[in-house]
């Protein structure tokens, strides 16, 4: 019977890594889809990231193509400006 108590008090022992893993195979393709679909789609904040830099970048052109017309436009002496 001491031999029986004794084992029975040693299996969560023994066992306290094993559940652990186990634990971890179990949610492991729960925490793979959650990433999937976080890499697929955008947030928010990226959205507004994305778009602030693409609107950045479009001032960024216009700006120059208004200076070399304003610097053509010189060139010709105000002609056609």
């Amino acid at each position: 019977m001491r031999k029986l108590l004794v084992c029975v008090s040693l299996v969560p022992l023994l066992a306290g890594g094993c559940v652990s893993t186990v634990a971890h195979v179990v949610t492991a393709p729960v925490r793979i889809t959650s990433k999937a679909v976080d890499w697929t789609t955008t947030s928010q904040s990226e959205a507004d990231r994305n778009y602030g830099r693409k609107m950045r970048k479009q001032e960024a052109k216009e700006g120059r193509e208004r200076r070399r017309e304003a610097n053509e436009c010189r060139r010709q002496h105000g002609q056609n400006c």
